[in-house]
């Protein structure tokens, strides 16, 4: 990957186009007929963060393997209630809205032919994808998801803030370290260790059983870290109830492997993409057929106007 300098905005793309997909009527549909609504949400969300925010550069972060291997070995539960169709030869089919599968393929040509640098690398998920950009950038960050388990990369120091999309992305909520203090009591990096704590059902995490998000927050005030934590559970003098130093000893197998599944990776093998926002389309012929194709209209023309502004 080339060097990143400047303000960088990296899109968690699955998490945008879902929102897109439910935040557009089905009624915005191609010449023939097929629904194009989380297209052209899509590229109205992008057009508008744009404006808003003026990064020098874009990533349209993917997911190429939603539920990797790797986690599910460590945490066999781990977004297991997603899963459609089970493959043994390659990463199991997620529950996708059968309207919505069929304009993944759209959304990734019109990014392609815009020039919007477009990465997803097995077997990662986005988010890990995100982790690594963000990790290498040398300028600010601007994370844009509707996932919080992203929070955890905020960073004030560096610049890394994420934007969550609260309606649209014409209201988001601007997440720094005073924001997560105020909401969470903790930091961005303590925020992995709340989550695996608290556990998370809609990622099929489990946490430990009977301490919630304000418990987790408390020991995590009292104890440092997840490490300190169970630190104090050997520490007869330490300030656990009983019945927390009993769920956090039960809980010991889970805590050994729930940092590497709640934890982003930081070191994907990232291909070489310019990551320069596009000022003019990178393919403007396969964009006018898809245009077309897919009548993108009005939506396509706002953000083709934005990027060469």
């Amino acid at each position: 990957m080339r060097d990143v300098t400047g303000r960088l905005m990296l899109l968690d793309t699955a998490s945008l186009y879902f929102r897109a997909y439910f935040g557009v009527p089905e009624s915005v549909k191609a010449p023939d007929g097929t629904p194009v609504n989380a297209v052209r949400g899509l590229l109205e969300f992008i057009d508008r963060l744009v404006r808003d925010h003026r990064p020098d550069l874009l990533v349209a972060c993917m997911d190429a393997d939603w539920r990797p291997q790797w986690r599910v070995d460590l945490i066999p539960s781990y977004k297991a209630h997603r899963v459609a169709e089970e493959h043994a030869a390659g990463p199991d089919e997620e529950e996708v809205p059968d309207t919505l599968s069929p304009q993944v393929p759209v959304i990734e040509a019109v990014l392609d032919a815009l020039g919007i640098a477009r990465v997803g690398v097995e077997p990662y998920e986005a988010d890990d994808v995100i982790g690594t950009f963000t990790a290498r950038a040398k300028g600010p960050v601007d994370i844009v998801t509707g996932d919080r388990d992203l929070y955890q990369l905020v960073d004030d120091a560096r610049g890394v803030r994420v934007l969550y999309p609260l309606k649209g992305v014409g209201t988001l909520q601007l997440t720094d370290e005073a924001w997560l203090r105020e909401k969470y009591g903790v930091d961005g990096k303590g925020y992995a260790d709340l989550a695996l704590l608290r556990g998370d059902p809609s990622d099929g995490l489990p946490g430990v059983p009977g301490i919630g998000e304000k418990t987790a927050a408390k020991l995590l005030a009292e104890f440092g870290d997840l490490a300190g934590i169970m630190a104090a559970v050997e520490d007869p003098k330490a300030k656990l109830t009983p019945s927390q130093r009993k769920r956090l000893e039960e809980s010991r197998p889970y805590v050994a492997v729930a940092p590497k599944v709640v934890k982003v990776a930081d070191d994907v093998p990232l291909p070489d993409v310019d990551t320069a926002l596009p000022h003019a389309p990178r393919d403007p012929a396969a964009l006018e057929e898809l245009a077309a194709r897919w009548g993108l209209g009005g939506s396509l023309q706002r953000l083709l106007t934005t990027l060469g502004a």
